[in-house]
């Protein structure tokens, strides 16, 4: 059986995931995930590969979140103050 880092890889390597969905999909709270991504990154740098991270974005102005560094989705826009954001999402990449 699959530690549940192992198990978040194996989903990040086939497909480009948000935390909320990973989340459902491992049965385990978005917070959590977030605090996994970071040993995961650093996993994954041992040996060779990358977490790819596609940036978050506010729907209403189209900011992007481009030079954040925290795993978790921002709360709210700082350029407009909307809380109607994109999440970021999550691959492994072999760069």
């Amino acid at each position: 059986m699959k530690t549940l880092r192992q198990q978040m890889m194996a989903l990040l390597a086939g497909a480009e995931l948000s935390a909320a969905e990973l989340a459902s999909a491992l049965r385990i709270k978005e917070k959590e995930v977030c605090e996994h991504l970071a040993h995961v990154s650093r996993s994954l740098s041992a040996a060779g590969k990358k977490l790819k991270i596609r940036p978050g974005s506010c729907r209403k102005c189209g900011y992007v979140f481009a030079d954040r560094r925290r795993f978790t989705r921002p709360s709210r826009c700082p350029r407009c103050k909307s809380t109607y954001l994109e999440e970021p999402l999550f691959q492994i990449s072999s760069d």
